[in-house]
């Protein structure tokens, strides 16, 4: 039993070694992995800022006020047919499908108008 015990505490030992130096070795692999993504994110933010800069101020100006009427009409306007149907079921799912064909739609005509292809 003795030479299991020192067999064992030796395994242990070896495991212990492995186990110390590997959460080195996953940080330095998470840092990796964190930095690279961080450095896309910026790539990105980069991009789209410099795209911009290009942009005349008729087309910033039409993103922001096409952004605000499709807010508005999605949250005010699409919502008085739950009010106007009385919040009963049906209600609720004519108000889902035509938020979300609305919400299509709307996207659509965002990418056509203001798409940078």
């Amino acid at each position: 039993m003795a030479k299991d015990m020192v067999l064992g505490s030796d395994k242990s030992s070896s495991i212990d070694s492995e186990s110390f130096l590997a959460p080195v070795e996953h940080r330095e692999r998470a840092f990796s992995r964190l930095k690279s993504a961080a450095d896309r994110r910026r790539e990105y933010r980069v991009n789209s800022i410099l795209s911009q800069e290009g942009e005349g101020i008729t087309k910033t100006l039409g993103r922001i006020l096409f952004l605000s009427a499709c807010i508005i009409f999605d949250g005010l306007i699409l919502t008085e047919i739950i009010v106007y149907l009385g919040r009963t079921l049906i209600a609720w799912l004519l108000f889902g499908i035509i938020l979300a064909a609305a919400i299509f739609l709307q996207s659509r005509i965002y990418s056509a108008w203001f798409g940078n292809a």
